[in-house]
């Protein structure tokens, strides 16, 4: 087989279908060539119940707390990291709106200026500092999901404009890069001609021929697979089954959707939570293995988020449990619903741990994963010792399974120069350090006041 005739960045074409292909060996122009590092960020709202998130002990995990107990299974591949806090989500004079500031901070480390008018400002966010520098390189230089409708404008949490509680990623300084809420047009996005319009167009020419998206691109790959490997072409067996499975499942609830009469978005949205949940976690981890982008970002829930959780047994809204007030029975609910975040992160660590790479290592092991909040205690809307895992990187020096505390020594010693209320470490920090890994070297993110790297 000549390999110098396979181009790395072939895709495989067809009626509206550009397929990026994952990383195979077969596409390598020589034994040396590097398996890319992805970063992503996953986002819950309104805190969690820290003495049930926490690790009591630093150092190599072991048992989980109850609220990672879902996670158990990964513990080797995350790190829980302790002590780091945003400044700037505190009000610092601007009154109320926890949540608006938690959300726009998280990724930028900046406050946002109060204001529920078109003159809204913050930060520029760590994501699309990545993507402008290796964005390029891949079909889509980012990619923004949600679980949430779209709020570009109006007024939400305590006279902040919406833009700020409603996106994680900044690509200027008032120019928010929106999330995608519906799997439809994410699954277009990340395999059609990453025009909406265009794909929306080749969408409905294709469901008029009643075929998939891979129907149009076999014939491209029937000419491929005459020119790799058998254990090449199982991985692209793989990789088309992967696409397949998750084409019908959008199509299933897109069905579903339609069958039930008080069913308002037209968007086709998967009705369950969980469900939708994971189809977006399905959506990033083909992402990241078709190489389509190597940035990412997941808003689960805005913060300020009310959602209730009927499947796991809790009615109440989110947002007003979380204003606890010390009701053990609210807190064991909190707990419940921090449990499910868990659960839904580890269904994506396992589908990432499942995916092999060109030199048999694991998808897993070459991404960097943020799951965490803007706040920590959502009782007090504290912003310090924030619950933050970063999940993976373990073939790029990342350092797993072990719990981290920046603080200092802010627990268990009276005499320590940091007490609960106190702030430690700028999560910008750890930001700058996750930059330097993926290859993007800046000095200053937000607040930041230097760059952990011994992660």
């Amino acid at each position: 087989m000549d390999r110098r005739i396979i181009s790395r960045r072939s895709t495989l074409r067809g009626l509206g279908v550009s397929l990026a292909l994952p990383f195979m060996e077969s596409f390598a122009r020589s034994s040396s060539t590097n398996i890319p590092l992805r970063m992503g960020y996953a986002y819950i709202p309104n805190g969690v119940i820290m003495d049930e998130w926490r690790p009591r002990t630093t150092g190599v995990l072991g048992e989980l707390p109850s609220s990672l107990k879902p996670l158990q299974d990964y513990k080797n591949d995350i790190q829980v990291l302790s002590g780091l806090d945003h400044t700037k989500a505190n009000a610092n004079g601007d009154g109320g709106g926890d949540h608006a500031r938690a959300n726009a901070t998280f990724l930028t480390g900046c406050q946002a200026k109060k204001t529920a008018g078109k003159d809204i400002r913050i930060g520029i966010s760590v994501d699309q500092i990545a993507a402008e520098a290796i964005g390029g390189q891949t079909k889509l230089p980012s990619l923004e999901l949600s679980c949430d409708g779209v709020r570009r404008s109006g007024k939400c949490d305590s006279g902040y404009s919406c833009a700020y509680q409603y996106n994680l990623s900044w690509k200027t300084e008032s120019m928010p890069m929106v999330p995608e809420s519906n799997p439809r047009l994410v699954f277009e996005r990340l395999f059609g001609k990453s025009n909406s319009s265009i794909d929306r167009e080749n969408q409905r020419k294709r469901k008029e021929l009643n075929k998939s998206i891979l129907d149009f691109a076999m014939e491209d790959a029937g000419r491929l697979s005459k020119r790799i490997d058998k254990a090449d072409q199982e991985k692209l067996n793989e990789y088309f089954t992967s696409v397949r499975e998750l084409e019908k499942r959008i199509e299933r609830d897109e069905q579903q959707s339609k069958n039930v009469p008080d069913f308002k978005s037209p968007d086709r949205i998967p009705q369950n939570y969980k469900d939708h949940l994971r189809v977006m976690f399905d959506m990033m981890a083909l992402a990241y293995q078709s190489d389509s982008t190597r940035i990412s970002s997941f808003l689960m829930a805005h913060d300020g988020s009310n959602r209730s959780f009927r499947e796991i047994g809790v009615p109440d809204g989110h947002h007003s449990l979380s204003h606890h007030r010390n009701d053990q029975d609210k807190i064991k609910k909190l707990a419940r619903i921090d449990q499910f975040y868990s659960e839904q992160f580890a269904y994506f660590l396992g589908k990432l741990a499942s995916i092999r790479e060109m030199d048999g290592s694991r998808l897993i092991d070459h991404c960097m994963i943020i799951l965490g909040s803007g706040i920590s205690d959502g009782n007090l809307h504290r912003h310090s010792d924030l619950p933050v895992l970063l999940a993976g990187g373990k073939s790029h020096g990342l350092r797993t399974g072990r719990h981290h505390d920046f603080s200092e020594g802010r627990y268990g010693n009276e005499n320590s120069k940091f007490s609960k209320d106190s702030f430690g470490v700028p999560m910008t920090n750890l930001h700058l350090g996750l930059l330097e890994k993926i290859g993007v070297r800046t000095n200053q993110i937000g607040d930041s006041t230097g760059k952990i790297v011994n992660i």
